[in-house]
């Protein structure tokens, strides 16, 4: 059980990621991409680990969220 803690307590990259966009009237996988990155109204802020499954959910919807930092 010490092996889960400790892979819990590395930290590694982060990003941070600001929606500017509205989800309305765009396609529901969007919608759910949104609610997926913790995002769901315009000017929420989220920071997440830097990864590809977070990278490819920020492409999906680049047109409604801002990359503010990115910290090593």
């Amino acid at each position: 059980m010490a092996k889960k803690a400790a892979k819990a307590d590395k930290k590694g990259p982060s990003i941070t990621v600001v929606q500017t966009g509205s989800p309305i009237r765009r396609p529901h996988d969007q919608q759910e991409t949104l609610v997926g990155l913790g995002l769901n109204k315009i000017g929420r802020t989220k920071t997440l680990p830097d990864n590809p499954a977070v990278r490819g959910m920020i492409a999906k919807v680049a047109h409604m969220v801002r990359v503010v930092e990115e910290t090593k």
